[in-house]
């Protein structure tokens, strides 16, 4: 059974910081990219940060020298530190995992093509 769970959400100040978790079960966590997108209240849910299965990294123009994204497939964990943390970026944040794109069909059908958590909220507010 897939699990993925964040956690480290939660209610700060600008300027403060967050480091969310995404802790995952139940497919090879190796053979995924992993991503954090967010959805704020009244906009469409948007992807904020991608690290691919060899660790390679992607972020949105909003959040780059900002955010940091990491993981450690040992532990089938991923991480989003957030610094300067603004109003704007108050949001749901969702871990999202993806099939790596050469793996066989096959593989996707065992275990998955796509994962989603369930989300955490992150509030950003004087």
């Amino acid at each position: 059974q897939v699990q993925i769970v964040e956690s480290g959400g939660g209610l700060v100040q600008p300027g403060d910081s967050l480091r969310l978790s995404c802790t995952t079960s139940g497919f090879p966590f190796s053979n995924y990219d992993m991503s954090w997108y967010r959805q704020a209240p009244g906009k469409q849910r948007e992807l904020v940060a991608t690290i691919s299965s060899l660790g390679s990294t992607y972020y949105a123009d909003s959040v780059k020298g900002q955010f940091t994204i990491s993981r450690q497939n040992a532990k089938n964990t991923m991480w989003l530190q957030m610094n300067s943390l603004k109003p704007e970026d108050t949001a749901v944040y969702y871990c999202n995992a993806k099939v790596r794109g050469d793996l066989p069909t096959w593989f996707a059908v065992q275990y998955g093509h796509e994962h989603w958590g369930q989300g955490t909220q992150v509030t950003v507010s004087s």
